[in-house]
């Protein structure tokens, strides 16, 4: 974010330029990081404050192509290693700051469980990159029940150096081809800027449509809401010109559609898409206005001197808010609005020490501002910082290994009949365990490092194969995550008995003919086309398991009725071709991370198991009662082995059972392999187990 004392007006090219300091930009940054920060203390009014990011973009847009122009102005040319130089000692020691304290009061106060994803973040974060990161966590179902990251935030100031990456390049190459032509630099700067925001508003609408999710943290879908404010910065003498009445009338509009836009959108909203426009026009509007007209327009309210040093500090208060937000929810198990609202105040002194010290400190050092080299190196060695701070606590995660001792792991350890045996009682503490709940995210089935899992708001099949490439019988593994869970189970089995074993996987998709309202459409495209591939090589069976219990009937609405339809015509068509149908009933949710239950509570495990009766409301019942009555479809029901008590336990035979949301691990699936064996083969699946090694 850079300083709001800008060119009053653009005039033609080889015109004067007058300069002020433009107090209702300043307003305007505190308008923008106000909507953030309440938004982020959960106040209950402030539906919207989100969209303080994208007045944010606007802003930077605007005031970056201001100094650009200014600088081809002057020179007739850009000086990238200056450019980069000026942002360098402006913004990355003060994040470098933050990202440092940040990892300490991860480590601290957040479970180590946490601390390789944050630990990544971190480093993602100094390199502004870590947007990349969370879009792709976004479309991760794994990440279904993942926490904030303390650093989430840096997702938009990532966009914006991506952003910068391309747009001096871009300004400088104008000038070249316009000197080049022998034509006028505007045209060319105009064409240029055209083929940044043209391209990015038309895929802000189409992956804010297929993926909304990715969609609001990629760079590619908010260039252009930058781009519009270069546009203005380009316009900047034409907004000088607007007659005071319309100045007036247009500068408090965007104002308005700004208070609208954070008072009324909400979360529901996909975003950014078409929607962003009020919030991107309406600060365009401000800042044009603001040429034209100050008394009478919304630099009066703007430029007051609270809401000017509230713009100056808006960067480091943007900086510091959010991980104390994050730690104090950690550490204090959730805050209500007024507590966020006294972080969020708290948060107010360091980033006012941090601006004094830091951010102020460097951008004004005689010695820094004379060598554009020390400016760069600078920025450098606090990004070095930074990254360094996201490895550390990365390598600080606890490495823990069972003991080396023989002993039955996991399901192992239970009797044939496990209903009511001792060794699955709930206990609140265990000498050891494994996987360490610090690892549990990584236990996954060899689908997820095989890349066997369609993403959601797609629907071309991906397959993966396993066990015997010449077996007689194959076996389709069909479904979402939790048919996916039963892989680490299967493939053994598959390489023991000579099956071939070929996966049809999508994330979050029931292998249904409904629509389910999670990526509903894609899904049931996917599921269309794994039909037909299916039909076109018919196996012997199909085995599958899923999380969803409701899809939409014919009134629109959401039932359970409507999803045992869908289910039974969908194994009816796989009977039609000739194949049979396994159903593993899915195990239910436990109603928390229960793997960072384990690492807060140790010594109470107690505190991390759930009730049996959570059974009675989870797709496995839905599962039953789609199949009850089919002919060749069989449904195989191995819940007595994960909760054998009246309580589920988080632990049974030294085994962590769950890692994201009511996955289970994959020690404890493996676990499971013999029992599931026993029971394909009651469903008439033939398969025999004998334990490696």
């Amino acid at each position: 974010m850079t300083s709001p004392a800008v060119p009053a007006g653009h005039a033609a090219e080889g015109e004067p330029r007058s300069s002020r300091f433009r107090g209702d930009i300043e307003g305007l940054r505190a308008v923008a990081v106000g909507l953030v920060l309440l938004y982020h203390a959960g106040l209950p009014f402030i539906h919207g404050g989100f969209v303080g990011v994208d007045v944010f973009f606007v802003i930077s847009g605007f005031l970056i192509t201001t100094q650009l122009l200014s600088e081809v102005d002057r020179t007739g040319t850009v000086s990238l290693v200056r450019f980069y130089a000026r942002r360098a000692k402006r913004l990355l020691p003060a994040a470098g700051v933050v990202l440092v304290v940040t990892a300490l009061l991860t480590w601290w106060f957040i479970p180590d469980t946490r601390w390789k994803e944050i630990g990544g973040d971190i480093a993602g974060s100094a390199l502004y990159v870590v947007n990349w990161r969370l879009a792709a966590r976004s479309v991760d179902y794994l990440a279904e029940d993942a926490q904030p990251s303390p650093v989430q935030h840096f997702w938009s100031l990532a966009v914006e150096e991506q952003y910068y990456l391309v747009w001096p390049l871009l300004i400088l190459l104008a000038v070249l081809a316009a000197k080049m032509i022998k034509n006028r630099t505007r045209p060319a700067l105009w064409t240029g800027l055209l083929l940044v925001m043209v391209p990015s508003f038309a895929w802000s609408l189409i992956e804010t449509a297929q993926t909304p999710a990715s969609a609001f943290f990629v760079t590619t879908t908010r260039m252009w809401e930058l781009g519009v404010g270069a546009a203005v910065a380009l316009a900047a003498g034409a907004c000088a010109r607007l007659p005071r009445m319309a100045a007036v009338v247009f500068g408090w509009a965007g104002l308005a559609a700004i208070a609208v836009s954070g008072l009324f959108y909400t979360e529901d909203i996909a975003w950014p898409g078409y929607a962003a426009a009020l919030p991107v026009i309406g600060a365009a509007a401000v800042i044009a206005a603001g040429f034209a007209v100050t008394r009478g327009g919304p630099a009066s309210l703007l430029g007051v001197r609270p809401m000017r040093w509230i713009g100056g500090l808006s960067y480091s208060l943007y900086l510091w808010h959010w991980p104390l937000i994050v730690v104090s929810t950690v550490y204090f198990d959730g805050l209500s609005s007024y507590e966020g609202l006294a972080v969020v105040a708290v948060s107010v002194v360091p980033a006012w020490l941090t601006y004094r010290t830091v951010e102020s400190g460097f951008r004004h050092s005689a010695a820094v501002s004379r060598s554009t080299r020390l400016a760069l190196s600078l920025g450098a060695n606090f990004t070095l910082i930074g990254v360094a701070a996201g490895i550390v606590l990365v390598l600080l995660v606890p490495a823990v290994e069972a003991p080396g001792a023989k002993t039955a792991l996991g399901a192992a350890a239970l009797r044939d009949d496990p209903r009511g045996d001792p060794a699955g009682a709930v206990v609140d503490r265990v000498d050891w365990m494994t996987p360490d709940p610090a690892r549990a995210t990584a236990d996954l089935p060899p689908t997820y490092a095989d890349k066997c899992h369609q993403q959601t708001g797609k629907s071309e099949v991906i397959t993966c194969r396993y066990g015997d490439p010449k077996g007689r019988i194959t076996v389709a593994v069909v479904g979402d995550s939790k048919i996916s869970q039963w892989v680490s189970a299967l493939q053994p089995l598959a390489e023991q008995n000579g099956w071939q074993l070929v996966t049809y996987l999508k994330s979050a998709c029931s292998f249904s003919t409904a629509v389910i309202e999670t990526d509903g459409p894609a899904c049931r495209a996917w599921g269309a086309n794994v039909l037909k591939r299916l039909q076109a090589d018919p196996p012997d069976w199909v085995v599958t398991s899923q999380v969803g219990t409701q899809a939409r009937d014919a009134d629109g609405k959401y039932t359970e009725a409507a999803m045992v339809a869908g289910l039974r015509d969908v194994w009816g068509r796989v009977r039609a071709m000739g194949s049979k149908v396994i159903v593993i009933a899915n195990n239910p949710h436990p109603g928390q991370n229960v793997y960072e239950c384990v690492a807060k509570n140790p010594d109470k495990l107690s505190a991390c198991s759930f009730d049996r009766k959570a059974y009675d409301s989870s797709s496995a019942v839905t599962q039953h009662t789609a199949a009850k009555g089919m002919k060749g479809v069989e449904v195989v029901d191995l819940f007595d082995a994960i909760c054998p008590a009246e309580r589920c336990p988080a632990v049974i035979g030294n085994v962590l059972m769950y890692r994201q949301g009511s996955h289970l691990t994959g020690t404890y699936i493996r676990s499971m392999t013999p029992r599931l064996a026993k029971a394909l083969t009651k469903a008439h699946l033939r398969a025999t187990y004998q334990k490696e090694g």
